[in-house]
């Protein structure tokens, strides 16, 4: 790619364009969303089955199965409640992911326990697990965070030496491996997101829940429609948690494409990464060699990173902050007892963090003046 000068107002870089995608696939989507309207079987309708069987087969969980759910927070929060956690337990996770991770614990009535992160890959730093471990600690949810697997075979071993359930937050990862493993297959329970903006995204809100354990499974369906066993019949309280049956039959067929968006965005990153090698201040992704990522998002380093995003505003490029707040400093987990400074690696990533564009329409054109308006900034 060659890095000409700046072409400045006349190319814009969107953070994210669903619409090019959306186009190409159309002429197959339509039909799909016409059977559905036909046969007026909009709630747990055939193409939800369809799509469970599938995303299980695609995750590596056909011995137990994936459950359709309304949205990957609903994921999280059915997965919390089949496993029966609530009131009086305690949940680890990372103080740097978005909002739901947390939230989902605290709306089953648990204490989120916070670990900080590893600084090369953003995601829990699994040896300081153990060290947080109480009588009352029943899970660990390791997050998956943009498109990286944690450190699965360390959180596993420390879940096995105390008994404990691992929730992998993969809402960002589906797809990803880890050591050949796939990302929902690595845990007790793999909770997805089906947000639009994913890699695999809906028109709308959904999620899926996999599972390796096909009892699990059963379970995890249960609550997902109210704790009812038969209808109308509740031996638990469960909630209303269905993926609608539009929402299955526009996945199925943007499923199909997956690897292949995947591998685009592989190969955006790798011009990234050519192309801003030897800018000292930008620290790119850094991928493990026993991890391959999907890059749901392509996070840098950047110093003076609020000075560089509105640089690259001027140049209409989109950028976004994942996250500019940890959790352990936002106001409504304030009884949880953190202070500032608790989880400095957590805290530094917050300041430094900036993703821009990666989706696989990226044209060279746009990569390049992603990374000239990059190198502008810092020359």
């Amino acid at each position: 790619m060659t890095q000409a000068a700046s072409t400045g107002s006349e190319i814009a870089v969107p953070l994210l364009d669903l619409k090019g995608q959306f186009a190409a696939l159309k002429d197959e989507i339509m039909p799909r969303m016409e059977e559905v309207f036909d046969s007026q079987y909009f709630i747990n309708g055939p193409a939800v089955k369809e799509l469970e069987e599938a995303v299980a087969a695609y995750c590596e969980c056909e011995s137990g199965g994936a459950v359709g759910v309304s949205s990957g927070t609903d994921a999280l929060v059915c997965a919390l409640m089949a496993l029966g956690i609530g009131p009086g337990d305690e949940v680890v996770t990372t103080p740097f992911t978005f909002f739901a991770t947390v939230g989902s614990i605290a709306r089953v009535g648990a204490k989120p326990v916070f670990v900080d992160i590893d600084p090369v890959t953003f995601n829990i730093d699994a040896a300081g697990i153990g060290s947080v471990i109480t009588e009352k600690t029943k899970a660990i949810i390791p997050v998956h965070l943009f498109g990286q697997v944690a450190d699965m075979d360390a959180v596993n071993d420390v879940a096995g030496r105390h008994g404990l359930a691992v929730i992998e937050d993969a809402a960002q990862a589906i797809g990803s491996t880890y050591k050949g493993r796939k990302a929902g297959s690595l845990g007790t329970v793999g909770c997805f997101s089906f947000f639009p903006s994913k890699n695999l995204g809906g028109a709308g809100d959904g999620g899926i829940i996999t599972t390796t354990d096909a009892e699990l499974r059963e379970r995890l369906a249960v609550f997902r429609n109210h704790g009812g066993q038969p209808k109308y019949y509740h031996q638990h309280v469960g909630g209303n948690f269905r993926l609608d049956t539009l929402q299955a039959a526009y996945l199925l067929v943007k499923l199909k494409c997956l690897d292949g968006w995947h591998e685009g965005r592989r190969r955006n990153a790798a011009v990234y990464d050519a192309g801003l090698a030897d800018v000292s201040q930008v620290a790119t992704p850094r991928i493990l060699e026993e991890n391959e990522t999907i890059y749901n998002q392509y996070c840098i380093r950047a110093e003076n990173r609020d000075g560089l995003r509105e640089h690259l505003g001027k140049r209409k490029i989109g950028s976004e902050i994942y996250y500019p707040l940890c959790l352990h400093e936002q106001e409504c987990f304030a009884d949880l007892g953190y202070s500032k400074g608790d989880f400095p690696e957590a805290e530094r990533a917050a300041s430094e963090v900036l993703a821009v564009p990666i989706y696989p329409e990226l044209t060279e054109e746009q990569l390049n003046h992603v990374i000239v308006s990059i190198r502008e900034f810092y020359a």
